[in-house]
């Protein structure tokens, strides 16, 4: 997965907005104003924050030398995957559809996005 496709894939997220305010550079993703992801290039290294459950995050930094703990976030709460091809698309898909789900979840009932049907 490179910028782009995580760009796009954290747009896909229902009430997904994007904003920059941490600069032109620092791709921020919210949810009813609650951030889930921050995206951001370095030197042709994309690199994205998300949320995690804390135990997840352990497992997931045993298993994937591209997670880290969360770079500027709280390390228990956040990791930060380094898109560099050794991280599964489809695992990189999973860990913001989950960092999104944690970030609703903590929304009070009525400000949660509806989903149809």
């Amino acid at each position: 997965m490179n910028f782009q496709d995580c760009r796009e894939h954290c747009l896909m997220q229902l009430q997904s907005t994007e904003d920059f305010p941490f600069g032109p550079d620092i791709y921020v993703y919210k949810v009813v104003g609650k951030i889930f992801a921050i995206l951001s290039e370095t030197a042709g290294v994309a690199r994205v924050n998300l949320k995690c459950d804390p135990q997840e995050a352990l497992m997931l930094r045993d298993i994937f030398p591209a997670i880290t703990p969360g770079y500027h976030m709280n390390k228990q709460h956040w990791n930060t995957l380094q898109l560099d091809g050794s991280v599964p698309e489809n695992e990189i898909k999973r860990q913001i559809e989950n960092s999104f789900q944690l970030v609703v979840k903590s929304l009070p009932k009525a400000r949660r996005p509806q989903l149809a049907g």
